[in-house]
């Protein structure tokens, strides 16, 4: 979209990609690790540093190039199925069901006794301010690209039993996972406040829905980093001369539909301007 405006990606408002607004500038932590370049990546300490925050064995972790290669690594080991709408890249063929919790992408939780074949929890944290429901014997994918806000340094995991994990572990290729991210992580990790972003996420999500709701667009009651709107038709269309992206949700099967990612304070004055500038 940058490109087709010819303007600088740094001066889009990307609310297509639903990232924690209160992470902290990855660049600044990643900026310290730069000599990591310089070395074959090795991903034991960070897979034990994560595995430690997590509060699960070693064994049981496997550090991925971002959520999308643990969904692709898992899918191929065990296969699997899901009720649509959900996230396009889970698996549509047989096995157990995938689900990822909060939704995608209505952004509700799955209520307590609800269950799964597979839980994808990549926005749960910052619904939760827990890194996971922790059902027995059940999957979970993550992924850390949204909860540190760093999509272009890839980092996910799988959690599974330790067999489970090791036919993981054997599909991955050699280095999968790149140096500085996982030099960084352990960095990452210490910065960290799952229940204080959690709890301004709500916050800024309650705003971003009374923002919603005076435009018209009838967003729908969320707990995730994200708001869908049902009366949206052509939003992402009206937005992008303003240099604001929201997520069309026409490939979600849900024509007339938009995903909006909760923004942070100067990301919601420049959604009010755009939407008051496109008569949105």
């Amino acid at each position: 979209m940058a490109a087709a405006l010819g303007v600088d990606p740094r001066t889009v408002l990307d609310l297509s990609a639903s990232l924690n607004p209160l992470a902290p500038d990855p660049a600044t932590v990643v900026g310290r690790h730069l000599d990591a370049t310089h070395r074959y990546p090795d991903p034991t300490s960070a897979t034990a540093a994560l595995a430690d925050a997590i509060g699960v064995a070693p064994n049981r972790l496997v550090l991925t190039n971002g959520g999308a290669e643990a969904i692709a690594l898992l899918a191929a080991e065990i296969g699997g199925s899901v009720t649509e709408p959900e996230f396009s890249l889970h698996p549509r063929g047989s096995g157990p069901r995938w689900r990822s919790n909060p939704h995608n992408p209505t952004g509700r939780l799955s209520d307590a006794d609800e269950t799964a074949g597979v839980w994808d929890e990549a926005f749960f944290p910052l619904a939760t301010g827990r890194w996971t429901r922790g059902d027995e014997g059940v999957p979970v994918v993550g992924s850390l690209t949204k909860l540190f806000a760093c999509p272009g340094l890839r980092l996910g995991y799988l959690i599974a039993d330790p067999a489970l994990a090791a036919a993981v572990r054997r599909r991955q290729a050699h280095w999968s996972v790149n140096g500085m991210a996982v030099a960084a992580l352990p960095d990452f990790l210490k910065s960290a406040d799952l229940v204080g972003w959690a709890a301004g996420i709500a916050d800024l999500r309650g705003r971003l829905v009374e923002l919603l709701s005076a435009h018209g667009l009838d967003p729908l009651p969320s707990d995730a980093n994200f708001v869908l709107c049902r009366h949206a038709a052509g939003l992402r269309d009206r937005l992008i001369p303003h240099r604001v992206v929201v997520r069309d949700c026409a490939s979600f099967g849900l024509p007339g539909h938009a995903r909006v990612a909760v923004p942070d304070e100067g990301g919601l004055e420049r959604l009010s301007a755009a939407l008051e500038r496109s008569g949105s």
